[in-house]
């Protein structure tokens, strides 16, 4: 019987047909260059309300104007960076999870072993901030979209690793245990 590969005392790969503990590689959530127009307008509402107050023509009292820098925060800052916030993106050395939405959380995960291919789109803009958009498609579900993600080319070398990790143990076990379809 063989021994494990260990980096540290740690197994690198699990024995054959034994199964391997799932860890996190990364967590992220996707750039947010629309919040920079969110930032915009926060500092031009509180700078436009300051000067505003008290300084406003007969017949407007200062609350109206208070509620309407209000209502504008919320629209147009609050609201998109919550929305911003509700979806993340996780992959671990299994599968990759996309959990997005406020209040019913939508999950949606695609298994490494199962296999996909990995599309890459980067906008010029994109492109300027390192971001871009992945697409994971398997062939039976429907594509999954990654998108602004940031370092895109770390994360689209990360997951083809995973494919190719995650074949080769499927393909291993699935000749220890002499099946002859490694895919679940």
């Amino acid at each position: 019987m063989t021994q494990p590969v260990t980096l540290g005392g740690r197994p690198m790969m699990p024995p054959p047909g034994a199964p391997a503990e799932e860890r996190l590689i990364a967590r992220f959530r996707s750039q947010a260059p629309g919040l920079v127009w969110s930032a915009a307008l926060l500092m031009a509402v509180c700078g436009g309300t300051a000067y505003l107050y008290d300084n406003l023509p007969d017949g407007y009292e200062n609350w109206m104007l208070l509620s309407v820098a209000g209502l504008l925060i919320l629209l147009g800052v609050v609201i998109p960076y919550i929305l911003w916030l509700s979806r993340t993106y996780t992959v671990t050395t299994r599968r990759v999870i996309v959990r997005h939405g406020l209040g019913a959380r939508r999950r949606r995960e695609m298994s490494h072993v199962r296999g996909y291919t990995i599309g890459v789109r980067r906008g010029v803009l994109q492109r300027m901030r390192g971001a871009g958009t992945i697409t994971l498609t398997n062939g039976m579900d429907a594509p999954m979209h990654l998108i602004n993600v940031p370092n895109v080319t770390l994360v689209h070398e990360t997951l083809a690793d995973q494919i190719e990790v995650n074949q080769i143990l499927a393909h291993r076990d699935a000749q220890s245990t002499g099946d002859t379809d490694p895919v679940l």
